[in-house]
């Protein structure tokens, strides 16, 4: 096992997505079919260049490998847990099987759908639901952000890089709290900014005008490297970073130096922390179409590649033998990384 590597090529679709509705963001392949995915976005949808995206590539290899029909929905911003349940129930209602809801966000409503239809196989991104049909996909963010940190505090000209959180809940705390200690563990010197664009509303997954500003004020105060976990809003922060010479984004989830959509400010982005999202989709939807579903906690941690960091653009050349050994030392549990900040 490679502890830093590249991420994976993403699998091209195979079929467009095509129909798209006002009320709930629907895109399907096929609409009503027997058999297939049923795939809920989180606010963001699959052009997030982020955990979404991720996800949507998971589903394309499934369409791709084994043949599976599919059908993704996407969360709005501001939605209630009635309106999680009621995407969720109707792709379950429709025969697809699995049903995946994609961010934490989901793991209430998956927890009670899933008892209404037990012979329909569940899974849920970053968060736990209980359920005997149900697959929980955890990852240790805060494992990957350590090497962040460690790349940013080898990077930094200034001594001065920052941390942008799109909500201020447990996950993205995760992301946070192992930024901070991998820059602080490499120079304590350093200064670290650590903010969030939303205390609790999940439109911080979804503002890239708002990451923007936040990051474009830390750029115009000598900050010139900083990494952004906020989906969609990832963005906004990434490309005010592609306007100023010298400073560095950290992208989060997808390896966002590969998106197209980001390509015009990929020479800026030095990394990014990979969560491979699509692995544990594509596992769930084989194990469904094998007879033999996943169910119970999955944990995709560095020592098993479920997280790593991207070495796309080739910015980590000089100082990769260095993030090599941390990873292993991650990896062999000689370095501890928190799941929460010491704030």
């Amino acid at each position: 096992m490679r502890p830093v590597t590249k991420l994976a090529a993403a699998v091209t679709a195979t079929a467009a997505l095509v129909l798209t509705t006002a009320a709930c963001g629907e895109s399907s392949t096929e609409s009503g079919s027997d058999k297939g995915v049923g795939l809920a976005f989180d606010v963001g949808g699959r052009d997030d260049h982020s955990f979404n995206e991720s996800a949507a590539r998971g589903v394309d290899k499934a369409k791709e490998e084994l043949g599976v029909d599919a059908k993704m929905m996407t969360a709005k911003n501001n939605e209630t847990e009635a309106d999680r349940e009621q995407r969720l129930t109707s792709l379950a209602n429709a025969g697809y099987n699995p049903v995946i809801g994609v961010g934490f966000s989901y793991g209430k409503s998956i927890a009670k759908v899933a008892k209404k239809f037990p012979d329909t196989t569940f899974g849920v991104v970053d968060s736990v639901a209980e359920g005997k049909n149900v697959d929980s996909m955890l990852f240790s963010e805060h494992e990957g952000s350590y090497l962040a940190g460690v790349a940013a505090a080898m990077k930094t000209k200034t001594d001065s890089v920052g941390f942008i959180g799109g909500v201020d809940n447990a996950l993205i705390q995760k992301f946070e709290a192992g930024f901070v200690q991998g820059v602080k563990d490499t120079n304590s010197k350093i200064k670290v900014r650590s903010e969030y664009l939303y205390p609790n509303n999940d439109k911080g997954f979804n503002d890239p005008a708002a990451a923007k500003e936040k990051a474009q004020g830390w750029l115009d105060d000598d900050v010139d490297v900083i990494y952004t976990a906020a989906g969609q809003s990832g963005a906004g922060s990434i490309e005010a970073i592609g306007a100023k010479k010298g400073t560095w984004a950290i992208g989060v989830d997808s390896d966002q130096y590969q998106q197209p959509g980001l390509a015009k400010y990929k020479d800026s982005i030095l990394t990014s922390v990979v969560k491979n999202v699509d692995i544990a989709v594509f596992d769930l939807v084989k194990s469904v179409q094998d007879e033999k579903p996943i169910t119970g906690e999955q944990r995709y941690t560095l020592k098993e590649d479920g997280v790593s960091l991207s070495e796309s653009g080739g910015f980590l050349k000089d100082i990769q033998k260095d993030l090599d050994k941390v990873a292993k030392d991650i990896a062999d549990g000689k370095v501890k990384v928190s799941e929460r900040p010491s704030r």
